[in-house]
């Protein structure tokens, strides 16, 4: 895995003027602000939404408009009609929203804490061991402040990543991790409307094919009572396994200078996450792979299936799709900044072909009960013969027993 920059700037702000007594009046504020503002975990999670929002400036963050939240209403409703005939589970709709891009960014941040503040403590715990055991008990108070220095350079690289993904992401379920409030389906817009300028169809087709994918995901996540912890976890325990380099962080704290407030905002620390290469961490990877996968070649092809004989351009779109998925995008971006791990579900078509043999040989109810518990999903193992593991032998139980 490549080096992975980390860096930081505090919010909206550009590298003050030394010159410039009210320049620095003003970062020296914003400064104290920081290291009096810690809050309440490795992360500073209020710097990273200030950070996440100023991010946005430069695209801009247009208002949802009562026509775009009228047409998201009516395509998430479509959608979940159009999926009825294709999925044995159920709507797992409770609320249809039209979020811009800073509401995404405040709604998806719950989940972003559970992921980001294992790995974060890591970091910070790294930075304190710098200091020399004789030297903690001399530094007293001061010792905090390295935690909450830590606290905030990953808030603000944070910040920074989730800026980017949130004027890209289509919609709450866009990159296959359950990241929104459960129930809520819910459609990005501005981004759809760009990422359909994008492709050159009609925006309408564009919208309700996302909606479609978003439907998906609500039914899978909603009504598999295991299956968003089952993801997560799998996060967390490849995360688990990602050492910090220390030398790293020694290295790009030994080139902060104390009296100049621009070397704070220079700091980049490169290579910080490195991956165990061991076989637990191996096994994590794998499973987490498989479980993406699944997830995401079983809404392409209940999508498909679903918009074949209604979206005219249906193919183009899915097609689209799936490369945007298997090639990580910003997605992948995020969350090898954040945790050095590439997000992406690299054997998405393998999974869809397996879904697609189980439909044809076990039917909707059948492939569907597999969602049933864990045990019953296909293994990595059997992506290799769709069709064999669609014809074996398997005590599915009843689906309704299940599910």
């Amino acid at each position: 895995m490549p080096d992975i920059p980390f860096g930081f700037a505090l919010p909206g702000a550009q590298p003050p003027d030394p010159n410039d007594p009210q320049q620095m009046q003003q970062f020296m504020a914003q400064l104290q602000q920081l290291l009096a503002s810690p809050g309440t975990g490795p992360v500073n999670w209020d710097l990273a939404r200030q950070v996440a929002v100023s991010q946005l400036s430069p695209a801009g963050d247009p208002a949802v408009n009562p026509f775009d939240r009228n047409a998201v209403d009516e395509a998430l409703r479509l959608a979940d009609l159009w999926l009825e005939p294709t999925s044995a589970l159920p709507s797992g709709i409770h609320t249809s929203v039209a979020w811009n891009r800073n509401e995404w960014i405040f709604n998806t941040l719950p989940v972003w804490k559970k992921l980001c503040d294992p790995v974060a403590g890591r970091m910070v715990a790294a930075m304190g061991d710098l200091v020399p055991p004789e030297a903690r008990a001399q530094l007293g108070p001061m010792q905090s402040m390295v935690a909450t220095l830590g606290g905030a350079l990953f808030g603000g690289q944070l910040g920074q990543a989730l800026g980017s993904l949130a004027s890209e992401v289509l919609s709450a379920g866009d990159i296959g991790l359950p990241l929104g409030p459960a129930g809520t389906a819910a459609l990005v817009p501005a981004n759809i409307n760009e990422y359909g300028k994008g492709l050159e169809l009609p925006l309408d087709e564009v919208r309700l094919y996302v909606a479609l994918r978003e439907a998906a995901h609500q039914r899978l996540f909603q009504h598999v009572p295991w299956l968003r912890g089952h993801v997560l976890t799998a996060v967390e325990m490849y995360a688990a396994g990602i050492t910090v380099n220390r030398e790293a962080i020694e290295e790009a704290m030994g080139r902060v200078d104390p009296t100049n407030p621009e070397s704070m905002q220079a700091i980049v620390l490169e290579g910080i996450f490195t991956p165990e290469d061991t076989p637990a961490q191996k096994a994590s990877l794998a499973r987490l792979e498989t479980a993406l996968a699944l997830v995401e070649g079983w809404v392409c092809h209940v999508v498909d299936s679903a918009a074949g004989e209604r979206l005219p351009n249906v193919v183009k779109l899915g097609e689209a799709f799936r490369r945007r998925r298997a090639a990580g995008g910003p997605a992948e971006q995020t969350f090898a900044a954040l945790v050095g791990l590439e997000l992406r579900p690299r054997r998405l078509r393998e999974a869809a072909t397996l879904w697609a043999a189980l439909t044809e040989h076990r039917g909707i109810s059948g492939r569907d009960a597999l969602w049933g518990h864990p045990d019953l999903l296909p293994s990595a193992e059997d992506f290799a013969d769709p069709d064999g593991y669609a014809r074996s032998q398997l005590d599915l139980g009843n689906l309704d027993d299940l599910l």
